[in-house]
């Protein structure tokens, strides 16, 4: 059984950072896509970062595009969030998530196939 855990959110007000890592109990070093997605109240799962660990390819969400960066420590089986500029309009439960054996980094949520328990990360304006 895959366990992701997600830990490094928070509140914070407009224009701060914080930085979500997600460690995973296995290797992800290869044909692994992780993803970092969120959720607010009453509004759909989106997909805000992604990263292909084969070759590190990177995906954003338009929103979140030069505030947010995903990176991945293979050594570790851990990757990270770093969300800089912190707008209210990020307040939501972020969650990482992982597709082992993939060849791409799908945007929907239905294809990942193991999930963290989430973290919340609240911008006060």
């Amino acid at each position: 059984q895959v366990q992701l855990v997600e830990s490094g959110g928070g509140s914070v007000q407009a224009g701060g950072s914080l930085r979500l890592s997600c460690a995973a109990s296995r290797y992800t070093s290869s044909n692994t896509c992780m993803g970092w997605f969120r959720q607010a109240p009453a509004k759909e799962r989106e997909r805000v970062a992604a990263i292909y660990t084969s070759g590190g390819s990177t995906y954003y969400a338009d929103s979140v595009k030069g505030r947010f960066t995903i990176s991945q420590d293979n050594a570790k089986n851990t990757v990270y969030l770093q969300m800089n500029s912190l707008k209210p309009e990020d307040t939501a439960m972020y969650y990482c998530a992982a597709k082992y054996g993939s060849w791409y980094c799908p945007e929907r949520a239905a294809d990942f196939g193991y999930w963290g328990q989430g973290t919340q990360v609240t911008v006060s304006s």
